[in-house]
This record gives structure tokens, C-alpha cells and sequence, in this order.
């Protein structure tokens, strides 16, 4: 695949055996956000976490860490970022929006699967949106250049994030409902309220919001991604689709955290048994599988379309909302 890659969102281990090397299975050249924490995590768990990846990108001459949007896709090199996945690593304190920033956080969703202080989750019956809170985080988001992000919370919230942003917001990594219904896939109303922002929806290629979560299903999972990217091209327009595959890298971990940690998840995160995901090697056509690539070729997207489902419609978002 000759294209340059935005890779929106994958997870290392969140602890301090993390190494940013694995990362280097995505292709040089790449931008890569990694998640740095969720709800389980503190303040000073995220922190610390920070700067072990950052110390550890810094030595390796394959990494380059991001400031601003200028310093995305250079050859010979993966640019790398970092996101959060819960607000709560925020501490209550709207200022640590800034502090995180400054360390390399180019995206923050609210809320991950349940209620918190800033607004509702995708796992929750009852569904108020954003708090008051939570709007002041938006606003906040927008005022230091940070990405605000609509997965994992609710449909309501992440209406209201399309409301109260005055940039782009995104779905880093989530899927179409109309497709597949799980809680954790968005409807047509927030893809094009996202989009109405000048947003870009992340499609991802976890199995459980794909429903094709068997562990031989590798080719079946990209045709899947395939298919839902052709489902929000044709809802909202090729310049709103992009990439945000959730691949964990700590996949083992994160299936043990679901395990003993019931009450973080529910049954529409186990019933089809572990989770499986979609590795780069399977995503990119550099395995035993038709690559993504290939697949969109065959239903005839053109270079140029795929190049902006790839990349440049995330890049292009990134020059709205993040600072040089």
C-alpha cells in the first residue's frame, strides 16, 4: 500500500511495559495516536505513562513525537501522538486540558462506555448528554487545540459535542449502527452531525463492532471495515471517513481487564467470547489477507479517495484544530 496512513487510534499496554517499538509494525511514514488512558486510569497513572512513551520514542530514531500539524507524515519516520479515552484522567481540573497537551494528547473523549462528570456513556440506559461540565470541556478542547472525540459516550453526548464544538470534532474509532447494532456504533444522525463540523469518522476493526468476531474471521473483519467506510462515504462524503482501527497491542490484557472488571463493560462487550482485532499486517495487505487497500480498489474508490480515507481527511481535520 502506497499511501500515507493516519492511524487515529491503538493502544499499547497501559503500564510501564509498554514498548513504542511494537508500534513500528505500522509502516514508516505513519502518524499514529496512542492511547495513554481511560477511566480506569488516574491523573498520575497517565502522566507517568506519558512520559515513559515519550522517553522511549525519543531514543528511537524510527519515532518522531508531534507538535503540530506540520510535522505529520514525514518519510523515514512514524509521527507519534498520544490521546485519552475518559476525561477523568483530567482530575476534575479543566487546566490539565493544556498540561496534557504540551505532552503530546491531540485528542480527549469525555466519556468511556458509562457516566462520568462531563457527560453520559454508550453503556448507559439513561442518556442526559453532556453536563454542564462537559460543555466547559468542549469549549476548552477547542480553545487549546485538542480534538474532542464522540467515542464511547453516548449518542446524546456526542450530539452534543457536534453542538457546542466550534472546530471539527471526531470519532476516533467507531463504527456505523445501521450496519452492525452494538452501543459502541454510531447512528446516521451523529455521523452527520459530525461531519456537518468538517469532522472525520475513524471506522474501526474490532470484531464485536464488526459482527465478525471469530478468531478466523481475519479477512472477514476487513472486508467489514471495508464495508462500513462504503456505508459513511455514502452517508456523509468521502472527505469525513478515515481510519481509527483500535488495534491493542495489549490484546491479551485488555480480554483479562473485560474478564474481571464486568462492571466497566457489559454483555454486549462478551457474548461473542474475546474480543479479536484487525493488526496493521492484516489492515495494510501485508499478510495472507486482501488488504484494505486492495478492497476499496475492487469497489472502485480511486487513488485520490483512498488516499483521503487513509490520511488526509484526519490531516486536514488536525489543521483546523490543532496549534502549529
Amino acid at each position: 500500500m502506497d499511501v500515507f496512513l493516519w492511524e487515529q487510534h491503538c493502544c499499547l499496554p497501559l503500564r510501564h511495559t509498554a514498548r513504542v517499538a511494537e508500534l513500528a509494525r505500522y509502516p514508516l511514514g505513519s502518524y499514529l495516536s496512542v492511547n495513554v488512558g481511560y477511566s480506569a486510569q488516574t491523573k498520575d497513572d497517565s502522566l507517568a505513562l506519558l512520559h515513559w512513551l515519550r522517553d522511549d520514542a525519543t531514543a528511537d530514531p524510527r519515532f518522531r513525537l508531534v507538535d503540530g500539524p506540520g510535522r505529520i507524515g514525514a518519510p523515514g519516520v512514524i509521527s507519534l501522538a498520544f490521546d485519552l479515552e475518559d476525561s477523568g484522567p483530567l482530575d476534575g481540573d479543566l487546566d490539565n486540558v493544556e498540561l496534557f497537551y504540551d505532552l503530546g494528547v491531540r485528542s480527549l473523549l469525555p466519556t468511556y462506555n458509562h457516566v462520568n462528570a462531563a457527560g453520559c456513556g454508550c453503556l448507559d440506559t439513561d442518556d442526559t448528554g453532556l453536563t454542564g461540565y462537559g460543555k466547559d470541556l468542549v469549549r476548552k478542547l477547542n480553545e487549546v487545540g485538542m480534538f474532542a472525540d464522540g467515542s464511547h459516550c453516548s449518542r446524546r453526548t456526542g450530539l452534543d459535542i457536534a453542538t457546542h464544538t466550534s472546530v471539527p470534532m471526531i470519532y476516533s474509532h467507531s463504527n456505523f449502527a445501521a450496519l452492525w447494532e452494538h452501543p459502541r456504533n454510531i447512528t446516521d444522525e451523529q455521523a452527520r452531525a459530525c461531519a456537518a463540523t468538517g469532522g472525520v469518522i475513524g471506522v474501526n476493526g474490532v470484531g464485536i463492532f464488526l459482527g465478525r468476531n471469530e478468531p478466523a474471521a481475519r479477512a472477514e473483519r476487513v472486508t467489514a471495515i471495508a464495508d462500513h467506510i462504503s456505508y459513511g462515504v455514502d452517508l456523509v462524503g468521502i472527505d469525513h471517513i478515515g481510519i481509527g482501527s483500535d488495534y491493542s497491542f495489549d490484546g491479551q490484557e485488555f480480554n483479562d481487564e473485560i474478564r474481571d472488571n464486568p462492571a466497566a463493560f457489559s454483555e454486549s462487550y462478551t457474548k461473542w467470547g474475546p474480543l479479536q482485532w484487525t493488526p496493521p499486517e492484516d489492515l495494510l495487505g501485508e499478510s495472507d489477507v486482501p488488504g484494505l487497500d486492495e478492497l476499496l480498489a475492487a469497489r472502485g474508490f480511486t487513488p485520490t479517495e483512498r488516499a483521503a480515507i487513509f490520511g488526509g481527511n484526519f490531516a486536514r481535520a488536525a489543521r483546523h484544530v490543532w496549534r502549529e
